[in-house]
């Protein structure tokens, strides 16, 4: 019988340590919440950094909206840099970014230098988030890995409701009389605490000799954030500025940016050389369908999240504790349904993803009802909302489980980076789109003209939903 010390790790079947995967599962997937926390924590901080900063409706907005744009723009190049630099180093630099980013942002004395600090803490989060996918893939097989994928799209969906209710709880609180810093300064000490854990943890995975061949595809990595430069940038900004001529010449060089990218992608395959995202990983059996489905699962929550925001902050009037408590409920059930779902009866899991945007689509319409009067919603309004989050969950989790449970150890940066960067574009236009459907149909001031816009951007939200279940049953669902 062969015996190991506490200090050798056992191998899985993945290749990479079997020591304490429970441990490192933890790590990866706090680093991640954390830094997908940073994308809304910020939201009901807002009218605070406004009247502690003065600044301006411009200002403020890309306080809020330049991590958004510079991770979605950098984390296909995170992905690449985590399978040339290897998985390890690109997720401790990227966390280290991440947190030094977020010190300076706690202690911005401006409004330059706060934007400034929030696009490098947005770059550090897309050189760490992609990673924790790519982790997941490499060091977990079988039902192990089925299991922690379930925490990843759970973590990935939670993240954002967490993120107002967190906000809100730090905002009120105001620390030692710090008003909204510590919504920053909070991932210091916990930054800190998973860089230690996560330098002892991760398998120190080297570059293949692959990764290092392929490099960066810097004319593809140019191409390709052009685009999403282009395609972000107007949505994120466009309806505070009355969407100006500019915003619509951005969208139109965006499309061709997109096409010139494929074309040069397509041209680079056919000459043998290595593309920004391997031929093959697009060729993955329900890949392009659940690209389709997690898109519109993540511009609705985000886009319900946003416009509940707007309702319960400007039309009725609440605080940013309250408002963020508020979406609790939604964040739990969302949590739990993720994280369970494979437990159902296998009858059931074959009809989850339609099923999930079907309810989905029931559910929009029923927050909206229940608020169109101005009223505050009573008990039907906490159903309706963990209905909505049971939905999503069903949509989502399952989803993005089967599109990765087969993908092999190598295609896992590719493919991570491909999915994590539609969750973040779908963000991107839930909150464009469904604010700006919300705020086009804002009569003026009060809960009642506010309920009326809730209501008409709800139905949009069914609307889109229904095109998740039509996306859903196109796709035979394969047992696993």
């Amino acid at each position: 019988m062969t015996t190991t010390s506490p200090e050798t790790p056992v191998l899985s079947k993945a290749g990479g340590t079997d020591r304490r995967p429970g441990l490192l599962l933890a790590v990866v997937l706090a680093a991640q919440f954390m830094a997908l926390l940073d994308a809304f924590i910020v939201n009901v901080a807002a009218p605070t950094i406004r009247t502690e900063l003065g600044a301006s409706d411009a200002g403020l907005q890309l306080v809020i909206a330049g991590y958004t744009i510079a991770y979605a723009v950098l984390l296909i190049t995170g992905s690449r840099l985590g399978g040339i630099l290897g998985h390890r180093r690109a997720y401790l630099g990227g966390l280290a970014v991440f947190t030094a980013a977020s010190l300076a942002c706690g202690l911005a004395a401006g409004t330059g230098q706060l934007i400034a600090f929030r696009l490098v803490q947005g770059a550090g989060a897309a050189l760490l988030i992609p990673q924790v996918l790519s982790l997941i893939q490499r060091e977990f097989a079988g039902e192990r890995r089925m299991r922690a994928l379930g925490a990843y799209a759970a973590v990935i969906a939670t993240g954002a409701a967490t993120g107002q209710v967190a906000g809100g709880l730090l905002v009120s609180a105001d620390l030692f009389g710090t008003g909204w810093r510590p919504v920053f300064l909070v991932n210091v000490p916990v930054g800190l605490a998973l860089f230690v854990l996560g330098a002892r943890l991760l398998p120190d995975d080297r570059p293949t000799a692959t990764g290092r061949r392929r490099g960066l595809d810097l004319p593809g990595l140019v191409l390709l954030a052009a685009a999403v430069s282009l395609f972000t940038v107007p949505l994120v900004l466009g309806q505070e500025q009355d969407w100006p001529l500019w915003t619509w010449l951005s969208l139109g060089a965006a499309a061709v940016s997109f096409g010139a990218f494929l074309a040069y992608e397509s041209r680079l395959a056919r000459r043998g050389g290595a593309p920004l995202i391997a031929p093959r990983v697009l060729r993955i059996p329900g890949i392009g369908p659940a690209a389709v489905r997690i898109t519109v699962a993540m511009a609705v929550n985000a886009g319900f999240l946003f416009v509940l925001t707007l309702h319960l902050q400007g039309g009725l009037g609440h605080s940013a504790l309250r408002t963020g408590l508020t979406f609790a409920p939604t964040a739990v059930v969302f949590g739990v349904v993720g994280l369970t779902w494979r437990t159902w009866p296998a009858r059931l899991q074959k009809r989850l993803i339609p099923a999930g945007f079907v309810l989905t689509a029931l559910s929009a319409p029923a927050v909206g009802l229940v608020l169109r009067d101005g009223g505050y919603g009573g008990p039907w309004m906490y159903v309706a909302f963990l209905a909505m989050g049971a939905g999503l969950a069903l949509g989502f989790s399952p989803t993005l489980t089967g599109a990765l449970a087969d993908v092999r150890k190598e295609d896992a940066a590719d493919a991570s980076g491909l999915l994590v960067t539609v969750t973040q574009l779908g963000q991107v236009i839930g909150v464009a789109t469904f604010g700006t459907l919300f705020l086009n149909q804002l009569d003026g001031p009060g809960p009642a003209a506010s309920g009326e816009a809730l209501w008409a951007a709800s139905l949009a939200l069914a609307g889109a939903a229904v095109l998740g279940a039509a996306a859903g049953l196109g796709q035979r669902r394969r047992s696993r």
